[in-house]
């Protein structure tokens, strides 16, 4: 059985739909995307998972249990570091898990949990201090102290530099190995392209794709890039001509195909016949933002 379940769930306010029939299920320990643009519904579909919203309509479940009707036993089981959160700025790191500690019946012992994540060093640094790589190490922290089977993480990573998003990944990987399920809300597709087994892409407050990295990079229109300089020109008609081709582009005497591994066997084999030399020759895959834009722009 999936460790969250949720079906057909709808939220407005004001009449406005902020989700509009999303449904997933998440296996357990897996680390599952949700991804998507700002404003696309991501945040209130995760608030009604942890029992913080209600649904309109719809079906939410949690090992089994509904967020809202058992939200007390669901606490247990699920941890959450939500999108904007603060604490006193006087509260030292120590104050903050001892004082997260005592809402639990049983909960993770924190100092090896603060060994693991870093914080031992900080413990009696006061929380406005804290860089914002530290405060979001804290924030897992708080969101594992309960010992849940499940973690939700919305928007981790925002507003920290590369190094301290780039350890931050590290920790969510850290925290997957160490048997947590996680649920992980993002905006960026780096991020996501990483960490996440699979990803549901929501936009309008619906699910545009459900599959892995792999499977929705795959969808993209163009999921492989062969770019060159070519020696000589190259007649229009071929290059239109090549088996998997998404798009042709030429810029400043450059060529860029948008396709498949098709299209580079394709385009070896062309140059060959032409005996046309492809200098500063580059292949690269598509990458999820390439596949997302395909995916948002079909929804549009």
């Amino acid at each position: 059985m999936p460790v969250i379940e949720v079906t057909e769930l709808r939220k407005s306010y004001g009449g406005r739909p902020a989700v509009d029939g999303v449904s997933f299920a998440v296996e357990e320990g897996e680390i599952f995307g949700v991804l998507g643009p700002n404003g696309a519904g991501k945040t209130t579909t995760v608030e009604c998972v942890e029992g913080l919203r209600v649904p309109d309509a719809g079906r939410v479940r949690v090992t089994g249990l509904d967020p809202v009707a058992d939200h007390k036993q669901v606490t247990r089981v699920l941890g959450a570091q939500l999108q904007q959160s603060e604490l006193q700025p006087k509260l030292t790191v120590r104050e903050a898990l001892e004082l997260y500690a005592g809402f639990y019946p049983e909960p993770a012992d924190w100092r090896p949990l603060a060994e693991r994540l870093g914080l031992t060093p900080k413990l009696n640094s006061r929380f406005g201090k804290l860089s914002g790589g530290q405060k979001q190490r804290l924030s897992i922290a708080l969101a594992l102290i309960g010992d849940p089977r499940i973690v939700v993480l919305d928007e981790l990573t925002t507003g920290l530099d590369p190094r301290a998003r780039r350890e931050t990944w590290q920790l969510i990987e850290d925290v997957r190995a160490g048997g947590v399920t996680v649920l992980l809300v993002t905006h960026f597709m780096e991020e996501a392209q990483r960490l996440c087994d699979r990803i549901a892409v929501i936009d309008k407050g619906r699910v545009a794709a459900l599959d892995t990295p792999a499977g929705l990079i795959r969808r993209s229109a163009g999921a492989t890039v062969i770019s060159f300089t070519p020696s000589a020109p190259l007649d229009d008609d071929d290059l239109n001509a090549l088996p998997g081709l998404a798009s042709v582009q030429r810029k400043d005497g450059r060529v860029t195909l948008s396709g498949t591994d098709e299209t580079v066997n394709a385009v070896i084999t062309l140059l060959a016949r032409t005996r046309v030399t492809a200098h500063q020759l580059r292949v690269t895959d598509a990458t999820l933002d390439d596949a997302f834009l395909d995916l948002t722009e079909a929804t549009a």
